[in-house]
């Protein structure tokens, strides 16, 4: 089981990484979105298998406790992850107001035309 999590994790963060070098902000978002869950399933992995273990509850059991940690930091992560997407996805809808482009491009191209602002 292991090796197929970490299969998954290595082809989700290569896929990542080639969203993230494209050129159109939508697949870039899309690539930090997937970043986010490839990093995310990385810590759940590297915590263990809780198979044989009990809850981390006080109590008489002799068994080992599973560690709580991993499961703390991926829900923090999970939260954060969303407001940085969040933020990106309005980044990303004023640009293409303002500049009518998603493309980086076409954005930074100095022969491009500016969209004209409105006088009113």
């Amino acid at each position: 089981m292991m090796w197929e999590t970490a299969i998954l994790v290595g082809l989700m963060f290569g896929g990542a990484c080639f969203l993230i070098l494209q050129a159109s902000f939508v697949r870039i978002l899309f690539g930090f979105i997937l970043l986010s869950n490839a990093a995310n399933l990385f810590l759940l992995a590297m915590s263990g298998r809780p198979d044989g273990k009990s809850a981390p509850v006080l109590q008489g059991n002799s068994a080992p406790a599973v560690d709580p940690l991993p499961q703390a930091l991926i829900l923090t992560a999970i939260v954060i992850g969303f407001g940085v997407i969040a933020y990106m996805v309005i980044l990303l809808y004023r640009t293409f107001l303002d500049q009518g482009t998603a493309n980086a491009c076409e954005l930074f191209d100095p022969r491009r035309e500016r969209p004209k602002e409105d006088a009113s």
